[in-house]
């Protein structure tokens, strides 16, 4: 997959999306990157520490948020996306929804639209998508988490998205697909999600696996936000394990040490070479 000019082949790799929220209500770093000097010196340390994607969020999605205005939230993002672009090298995501935000960002300089709504939330964000010919990130979500076989039932829900994109003018291999951990399901399903990352790559597109400091793992470790980073470094393995091709996470370094960990065991097959790999 290109995002940007940078090229992320799958098999072998997992790379890491830095989350940079530039909301005041974050559940997990609210307000501390609203300001452009504060989100500017953040993304160059994420940078500096292997991010391969920095994602912009202007909206807070957590659980019970308020929705804002897309012109409040293109206010949010698009000077910090053209102040990215114009003093870093790195791909720029855009964290949205709404078609209006998207164009925006698009005409700022965004190289990717991640969609926690998997192109459902209104009609014309796909056609932007496809206009620009930019990759996207489409995420899984319901308004409600009613199931039957879970798993098969969030296959089936990307299944749609995918048409929806196909339909709008997507090329597939544009396609980054995110089982959406934390959006309408339970902590239960939650787990499940993550467990089955393989069958979602039955779909034909690359995983994107965004788990870092969410609920799932306060619940499970039973410990608040700003103590999850053993659990989130968990999932982490998960994902290079199952052949996640992109982690979206805050806390970058730890990140990236526990994939080249778990990628030179992957990797070691007791050659001489064992060892030699040495990838950010």
């Amino acid at each position: 997959m290109k995002i940007g000019g940078r090229e992320f082949p799958e098999g072998g790799h997992t790379y890491v999306m830095g989350i940079l929220n530039v909301t005041p209500d974050s559940f997990s770093d609210a307000g501390k990157w609203k300001e452009l000097d504060r989100a500017l010196f953040h993304a160059e340390e994420m940078i500096s520490q292997g991010a391969g994607v920095i994602d912009v969020g202007g909206e807070s999605t957590r659980p019970g948020y308020q929705q804002i205005s897309h012109q409040e939230e293109t206010a949010r993002v698009a000077p910090v996306i053209e102040a990215l672009k114009a003093r870093f090298d790195v791909p720029v995501s855009l964290d949205t929804y709404k078609w209006q935000v998207a164009e925006a960002g698009i005409e700022a300089g965004a190289d990717l639209i991640n969609d926690i709504w998997g192109l459902q939330h209104d009609d014309k964000i796909a056609g932007v998508i496809a206009q620009s010919g930019l990759p996207c990130c489409l995420m899984h979500n319901r308004t409600e988490a009613v199931y039957g076989d879970f798993v098969q039932d969030l296959k089936a829900d990307l299944k749609a998205a995918l048409l929806r994109a196909e339909r709008a003018g997507i090329p597939k291999e544009k396609i980054l697909l995110d089982p959406g951990v934390g959006f309408a399901k339970s902590y239960r399903q939650n787990l499940q999600a993550i467990a089955a990352l393989e069958e979602f790559k039955d779909l034909g597109c690359p995983i994107l696996l965004g788990c870092s400091r969410k609920s799932v793992i306060g619940l499970t470790l039973d410990a608040p936000v700003e103590e999850r980073l053993a659990g989130t470094l968990a999932t982490t393995v998960l994902a290079v394990v199952k052949g996640c091709l992109f982690v979206r996470v805050h806390d970058v370094l730890e990140n990236v040490r526990a994939i080249r960990m778990t990628e030179a065991v992957l990797h070691c097959d007791g050659t001489d070479a064992c060892g030699s790999r040495r990838e950010v």
